[in-house]
């Protein structure tokens, strides 16, 4: 039987699709650059090859590596429509944008909407932020980009029904693919406990770039009763203030918090590791921790990569009811507290402080939802997800009715 090259072409791009990124990447300290990074990785490993378009904010330089083979000021049009040919070139299968709001300029995003409005390849756009409740723009915004794409990546299925309901996207269009996760390599913790000079405590750890809305000031209010019951608990707020907070208001935020822990006499128990941690650093942490907290105050959040490590990890986890722990923190995977109530992560510490037991069934049912969180998992589901939708671009060029009549989607 002869094979069409529609069909040679698919079964070549379902192998090994050729992605090229945009949105920020590192060395950029945010966690778009960190999950980017991840997930190309992880793609790469299922055979895909991999490029980068790198967003850089106003006046700022990075020294990217060879997988960078371009880069766009957010806030220059021209930079924006520079790149077109190259995305069209011929050299690439597939547009992965990753979205959050507030990296790409112009007036609601009007300057990616414009770079979109050229693209001749499929587009894959990952949403990092579905907002319930977005401004007039913010909708306007998504609904256009989404337009403009082929498929949608979210990484919670309580988004799929936001983006029908809000932004009256067609779910059809939408895939969910988990947050990815890095696998748990440390074997021996009580010898990374002498390691890291906390041998004889028990440690709550938060982690990531820190501001405020991260809710630390109630967590840190929470300590007393907690040290007071377990005089062995210290809590470790892990990471260096966000770039944007610390440009805007200095170190404001974290010398609040860690004046709160001397008035209300917590200090010795509140260590700041003041530093951008490595993916092998903050895994070590997160494997001596015993609880992992995430206080949150915007209760929209619908992807957290902190919360996906931990339980990945398989933390006992305490947390606030945002949209992504929501969705993971389910059958006994964790406690969640009302948000800005010291005294509700007080109770919870202790009911997993107190109950080894019940912190050893969560510790092990974490462990295992989280391996559908690992990369290579992660990174499969996403290649299919990018294959598959390049094949539906090749099917409609050549006239051709796909199988199943629709967009074929990669889901997890």
């Amino acid at each position: 039987m002869q094979v069409s090259n529609v069909q040679r072409t698919s079964r070549t791009l379902r192998r090994s699709p050729r992605i090229l990124f945009l949105g920020s990447f590192v060395p950029r300290e945010c966690g778009l650059a960190t999950f980017a990074e991840d997930l190309m990785a992880a793609a790469t490993l299922q055979g895909a090859s991999c490029k980068v378009i790198a967003m850089n904010r106003p006046g700022e330089h990075h020294a990217y590596d060879r997988r960078v083979i371009a880069n766009i000021q957010e806030d220059r049009l021209e930079d924006y429509l520079s790149v077109v040919d190259l995305i069209n070139s011929g050299r690439f299968d597939i547009l992965s944008i990753q979205h959050e709001f507030g990296i790409y300029g112009g007036t609601a995003c009007n300057h990616l909407i414009r770079l979109l409005e050229s693209v001749r390849i499929p587009v894959v756009t990952t949403l990092h932020t579905v907002l319930q409740h977005p401004t007039l723009e913010m909708r306007r915004q998504l609904s256009s980009i989404a337009q403009h794409s082929t498929a949608l990546m979210v990484m919670n299925g309580l988004a799929v029904d936001i983006l029908n309901d809000v932004y009256w996207i067609d779910p059809r269009k939408v895939a969910m693919i988990h947050h990815g996760a890095p696998a748990i390599t440390v074997r021996h913790p009580e010898t990374l406990r002498e390691r890291l000079g906390c041998e004889s405590r028990r440690i709550i750890s938060t982690f990531g770039l820190i501001g405020p809305g991260k809710g630390l000031e109630y967590a840190i209010q929470a300590m007393p009763e907690v040290v007071r019951r377990h005089p062995d608990v210290y809590y470790y707020i892990l990471g260096k203030t966000h770039p944007v907070v610390k440009e805007q208001q200095g170190e404001l935020y974290r010398e609040g918090l860690q004046a709160m822990a001397d008035r209300i006499g917590v200090a010795e128990h509140v260590v700041f590791v003041d530093k951008y941690l490595s993916k092998n650093e903050l895994l070590q942490y997160l494997r001596v921790s015993d609880i992992y907290l995430t206080p949150y105050l915007n209760m929209e959040q619908v992807t957290s990569g902190t919360l996906a490590y931990a339980l990945a990890c398989g933390r006992p986890i305490i947390s606030t009811p945002y949209l992504h722990a929501r969705f993971l923190l389910n059958e006994g995977r964790g406690i969640l507290v009302a948000p800005s109530r010291s005294s509700a992560i007080s109770e919870a510490c202790e009911q997993l402080l107190g109950d080894p037991a019940r912190a050893a069934r969560m510790e092990q049912a974490n462990l295992q939802y989280g391996e559908q969180l690992l990369w290579p998992s992660v990174g499969q589901a996403f290649v299919d997800l990018c294959a598959e939708n390049t094949i539906w671009s090749d099917l409609r060029i050549a006239g051709t009715k796909p199988l199943l009549g629709k967009p074929l989607m990669a889901s997890a």
